[in-house]
Order: C-alpha cells, then structure tokens, then sequence
C-alpha cells in the first residue's frame, strides 16, 4: 500500500544510481526492474523495502507490476529510467515500432498504461543529435501523444556537484491531466562552475582513500584512515563506518611503470612515442587531473588511472566519482562492480533533477 511519500518506479534500475538520487530528495522508491542479475542484486541489497524484479521487461504488464506492489496505477507518481535505444532508424519507420527498440516500446508503453504524473527518461548525448534530431522529434512525439508536455535537455553532472564530467539527456513529461497548464517543469540550474562554487576535483573526491598501497589489496570493508579532507569527502562518509569495495587491482611491474610515467591529468602523449601506441584507444593510459572534475567513469576497461597512485582506480574511488555515498554497496565480482557503477546515472544529478520534479507535482496540489 502505498504511505504518504510520492512513489517512484525504476524501469531500467541497474545498481541504482538514478533511485539513489530520487530517494534522497525524498521519494519512496517502489520498484526497480532490471534484466542483469547482478544489478539487481546490488539494487535490492541498498533498496531493501523495493520491489525488485530481474526480468526482461518487455515481458512485464503493468498489471503485473501493480500487482506485486499491492497498488493501484493511481499510486505512482512517477517513472524513471534510461531505456537503451538500439534501432535507430530514418527509413520512415516509427521508432517505436522498430522490433530492436523493443526496450524503448516497453518503457513508452507502461508509461501510457500507468499514466503517473511525472516520467523522466534519461539516455546518452548522442540520442537529441542523431539523424539530424529526428530521433529526438520521434521521442517527443511518442510521449506528447500519450498526453504529456514533454521538455529535453542535456546536462552535464559536475554541474550539480559530482566530481566528474558526465553529460546525459533527459526527457521529462508531465502529465496533462494531472499536472494543470501553468505548472511548468524546469531542469535544475547549474550550481557548480563559471561564477558559482567551483566544480569539486578528483582530489577532493577520492583524497582520504589514498592510504592503500599499489602492491597489496586490503581487502573489501576496511577502516577509514584518512580523516576527510573536503566537505564533499564528509557527506560522501556520512552514516558510513568503513570503505567498502576498496579493493584495488595489482598490475603488472611493466604496466606500472608506463603509468608512472604519465603525469596528474596526463595522457598517452606524455609517454615515450615507442609506447604510446601500446594500447589502441585514444583514452589509453590516462590520469585524472586531481584539480579537476573527472572524465566521464567507464565500465572497468583500464585504461584510466588514479591522479598519483599507478594503478586503475577502486570501485570504491569509483563510486565517489560518480557520487555514490560510502555506504552504497555493490556486490558481484570486481569487474562485475565497476561495471555496476560505470553504468550507473550519478546520484547527485539524479537527486537535483527529482527535486524539480517534487516541485511540479507539489505546484499541482
């Protein structure tokens, strides 16, 4: 039954990075579902009051869904996620109706069953430019169909306080019917950056988790032994008594000293052209810049490395990049985890944009 909290639904949750942002701006999160098991089994042990389902969801009514929440389509007030979009296409086509964006279908067609209030759709950059924005034109018209005022914009995380330079689109709808005319959706505002507080840094991110050596894992939950250095390091710490997923990964002598030859925010042109074509990717043996946000976290390739230590960061160090607290956990195998987090919609964006949306939804009342 649902309680007095505005209910959200998750229907691609992996880890929970999107969840985690909408319930610390104060939603009740319901519901995750995900087809890849060790998602959901990260997702289930960080949200365990949701419902978690791993399945394809293109086998999933929402009556079914419904049904396992003990609620009513009138009891979700807003549905998430970040549904992949495969089968682009310009062939005249309707996007919806291609069989590779079958994932896409399935998330516009609960939309439409349910009908919430809010829905927030969120995909890669790339999406708003393809085909000349016919592919953007395609979305809007799919959801302003089923009746929603649909805006779309792209953001970019490290303004609104991540570490990291992470740009993502998002969809929002609101809902004609219940939401009147005059109340508007705004994205929220850049808070971090040119004339506002300065971007949080690498260093500022990870620097009290510098204590582990290159050479011998510590293990998984281990001591804090760095007091926090930054205000985000605190609220990163806060409800946390020990590091977990800290774990780092032994590279090879030779690998280490190619690394130690790239300096803070460096990369494969610093190094002697006779190794700089060891690895066949641009982004290749490169550092962060511990006075600067991060680039954009990957799923675990290697080929980024800590701004001082000579190694690949932790899932944990990772994790604070992306701006998951330390008391988020991730289970599954290392490269299992980092796939979790690199996957991962960072928190804080998540959390700047649901507040905007406890807004409209207020506004309405």
């Amino acid at each position: 039954m649902k309680n007095n909290k505005l209910v959200a639904i998750d229907l691609f949750c992996g880890c929970g990075g999107f969840s985690y942002g909408f319930q610390q701006a104060g939603f009740d999160m319901a519901l995750g579902i995900d087809m890849w098991k060790d998602a959901t089994v990260t997702y289930k042990h960080n949200f365990p009051n949701a419902c978690v389902i791993n399945e394809d969801i293109t086998s999933i009514s929402s009556d079914e869904i419904l049904s396992k929440l003990n609620m009513s389509a009138e009891d979700i007030d807003v549905i998430i996620g970040g549904p992949p979009c495969q089968g682009f296409s310009v062939s005249g086509k309707r996007m919806i109706d291609d069989p590779r964006n079958k994932l896409y279908k399935s998330f516009v067609g609960l939309v439409d069953e349910i009908r919430p209030k809010v829905f927030v759709m969120e995909n890669v950059p790339g999406l708003i430019r393809l085909f000349g924005g016919k592919v953007k034109e395609q979305v809007l018209y799919d959801f302003s169909s089923l009746g929603y005022r649909v805006n779309v914009q792209q953001l970019s995380s490290d303004d609104y306080g991540v570490p990291q330079q992470r740009k993502r689109v998002f969809f929002v709808g609101v809902n004609e019917k219940k939401i009147p005319s005059n109340v508007k959706f705004e994205f929220p505002k850049a808070e971090y950056g040119d004339g506002k507080k300065p971007y949080i840094t690498c260093k500022e991110a990870i620097s009290d988790l510098d204590f582990v050596p290159d050479d011998v894992s510590l293990g998984e939950n281990i001591a804090y032994k760095i007091p926090a250095q930054s205000e985000y390091q605190k609220l990163m710490r806060k409800d946390s008594d020990s590091i977990k997923n800290h774990s780092i990964t032994i590279h090879k002598e030779q690998t280490k000293k190619i690394i130690a030859m790239v300096p803070d925010g460096g990369n494969y042109k610093d190094l002697p052209i006779e190794l700089q074509n060891t690895r066949k990717v641009h982004i290749a043996w490169t550092r962060m810049n511990s006075e600067k946000p991060c680039f954009t976290i990957d799923t675990g390739h290697n080929h980024h490395f800590h701004y001082k230590e000579n190694r690949v960061p932790t899932v944990r160090e990772s994790a604070r990049i992306q701006s998951f607290p330390d008391r988020f956990e991730f289970i599954g195998i290392k490269t299992s985890q980092l796939k979790q987090v690199g996957n991962a919609v960072p928190p804080l964006m998540a959390k700047a944009i649901a507040e905007e949306v406890i807004k409209v939804i207020g506004d309405a009342k």
